[in-house]
């Protein structure tokens, strides 16, 4: 019952602050909400036992690329003097969103309603999984992790020197 409603929480927080990210006209606030909608999905990773991807969804989307949305966000705002909200939308624009929603929540319903759903009974045993994890990354998909690892290196080289260009 109690995690039920933890979910409830979650899920609510998650849907109300994604709202608040696609609606909102200004862009700090925008940022903000997007943190609580990262953290909500972060507990729902947590009910999932998925305690390995909550901790990356704090670290990874929270740490770091929110904080840089935020930074990027002051700098550019002070930059160019322009008032980062979103300008006028076109009615055709709205107009097309629209139909395009619709038939997403169209399928969404669909595939909810035909989906035959499996239940699994929740065991008394959690187990971590961030040994499996590791032990996978460091054996099975050792080249691929290593081979990201120098990409992201070389990514930041190539962001310094450009940077430090001008």
């Amino acid at each position: 019952m109690i995690t039920e409603i933890v979910f409830w929480f979650f899920a609510i927080l998650t849907i109300g602050s994604a709202c608040v990210v696609v609606f909102s006209r200004n862009m700090i606030y925008a940022v903000f909400s997007l943190l609580f909608t990262f953290f909500g999905v972060a507990g729902i990773y947590v009910l999932l036992n998925a305690d390995f991807l909550a901790v990356t969804q704090i670290m990874i989307y929270i740490g770091g690329i929110l904080v840089l949305l935020i930074f990027g966000i002051m700098i550019t705002s002070n930059i160019t003097g322009v008032d980062i909200k979103s300008g006028q939308t076109g009615k055709i624009q709205i107009f097309f969103a629209g139909i395009f929603s619709l038939i997403v929540i169209v399928g969404l319903i669909f595939i909810a309603l035909t989906t035959k759903w499996y239940s699994a009974v929740p065991s008394a045993e959690v187990y971590s999984t961030i040994e499996l994890i590791g032990k996978s990354l460091l054996t099975n998909y050792l080249l691929a992790f290593e081979s990201a690892s120098v990409l992201l290196l070389i990514a930041i080289i190539g962001a310094a020197l450009i940077a430090r260009r001008k």
